[in-house]
C-alpha cells in the first residue's frame, strides 16, 4: 500500500474524472490510472465504475471512500504531533523542492547563500510540483521553493503564505551541436522535416509552460513527439546524445553550454521566463517555526527589500 494511492483515490472520487484527477495530481492520466488499478489490487475489489460517465464510485468504494479520508485523517494529525514534539534537528531547515529545481537552481542558490547566512544547515526533499506543495501545506517542510508564471500560478493564499521573488529562470530550446557547431535541431522545422521532440509528460509542471511557449509562437513549430519523461535531467541527457530537441530551464544547461554539447535550437519567439519564488507558512497559522528557519526568512526578505 502506497498512502499517495490513497490521495489519487480520494481525488478521483471528489472530481469524478481520471483526466482531471491526473492532472491535479501532476502525473500522466495512464500513470494515475495504473495507481488506481494498484489500489483496486490491494483491496481485492473494483471501487470504481468505469462503464459510467462521469466516473462513479462502486457501493464498496464509497465505503472505501469515508475510510481513506479517516486513514488520511489521521496519518496527517500523527505527523504533525510528531513534528510539533521534534526537538533534534530544530537547526536543520526543509526545502520542499521539484525535482527540476533540485538539479539546477538549488544547488547554486544554497552556494550563493551560505556565503552570506553562515552556519546553515538543510534537508533536501525533491518530488513533483503538487507533492512540493502539499509538504508545505501539511506543514511537512520548513521552505518551499517553486517556479512561478501567471498562465500557472500555485494556488497558496497569500493570507497564510508569505512569498519572496528569489530571480528567474527561462525555458529555451536546446538541441546537441553538430560538427560545424550548430544545433542538429532547429525550431520552427518544417512540415515536410519536423523537429524530433522530446517532451515532458503531460502532468508536468513544466509541460505546461512549454505548452504556452508553443501556443504563443508567432511561426507555430512542427515536432514529432519521439520522447517523453517527467524530469528535466531525462530530457537533457537524450538531448545531449542526439535524439532530439528539448526545452529546458537555462540553470540545468550552464556547463553543457559551455562544453558545446548542446546549442541554443531556436529564437527568443521560442522562449519563456519565469520567477523562482520561495514560500513559507506565517508564523501566526503555522503549527511549529523553526528558529533556524525563521532567522533565514528575515535574512531573505532583507536582501530582497535592499535589491528591490
Amino acid at each position: 500500500m502506497d498512502t499517495k494511492w490513497l490521495e489519487d483515490f480520494v481525488s478521483l472520487a471528489e472530481t469524478r474524472s481520471f483526466s482531471r484527477s491526473a492532472q491535479l495530481r501532476h502525473v500522466t492520466q495512464p500513470a494515475f490510472s495504473r495507481r488506481i488499478q494498484a489500489l483496486e489490487a490491494w483491496a481485492g475489489i473494483d471501487l470504481v465504475d468505469r462503464s459510467a460517465y462521469p466516473t462513479r464510485l462502486t457501493p464498496a468504494g464509497e465505503t472505501f471512500h469515508a475510510q481513506a479520508l479517516e486513514v488520511l485523517g489521521s496519518l496527517q494529525a500523527t505527523r504533525n504531533m510528531m513534528r510539533s514534539h521534534q526537538v533534534a534537528g530544530q537547526d536543520m531547515i526543509e526545502f520542499a523542492v521539484p525535482h527540476t529545481m533540485a538539479f539546477t537552481f538549488f544547488p547554486h542558490w544554497l552556494m550563493e547563500l551560505k556565503q552570506h547566512f553562515k552556519g546553515l544547515k538543510s534537508r533536501l526533499i525533491a518530488m513533483n510540483v503538487h507533492d512540493a506543495v502539499m509538504r508545505l501545506t501539511e506543514g511537512s517542510c520548513d521552505l518551499l521553493i517553486a517556479y512561478h508564471h501567471a498562465t500557472q500560478p500555485l494556488q497558496l493564499s497569500s493570507e497564510r503564505y508569505d512569498m519572496l521573488s528569489l530571480g528567474h529562470e527561462t525555458v529555451a530550446p536546446y538541441a546537441k551541436a553538430g560538427p560545424d557547431g550548430q544545433p542538429l535541431f532547429r525550431l520552427p522545422g518544417t512540415a515536410r522535416e519536423p523537429v524530433p521532440f522530446l517532451s515532458y509528460a503531460s502532468g508536468a509542471y513544466l509541460a505546461r509552460l512549454v505548452e504556452q511557449i508553443i501556443k504563443h509562437a508567432p511561426q507555430p513549430p512542427h515536432l514529432d513527439p519521439i520522447y517523453e519523461t517527467d524530469m528535466a535531467e531525462g530530457l537533457k541527457a537524450m538531448a545531449a546524445e542526439g535524439h532530439g530537441l528539448a526545452f529546458l530551464p537555462a540553470s540545468s544547461v550552464r556547463k553543457e553550454m559551455r562544453s558545446r554539447r548542446l546549442v541554443a535550437a531556436g529564437s527568443s519567439d521560442f522562449e519563456l521566463t519565469m520567477e523562482v519564488r520561495i514560500y513559507r507558512e506565517r508564523p501566526a497559522s503555522a503549527r511549529h517555526v523553526k528558529p533556524a528557519a525563521e532567522e533565514l526568512w528575515s535574512f531573505l526578505k532583507d536582501r530582497a527589500g535592499r535589491s528591490g
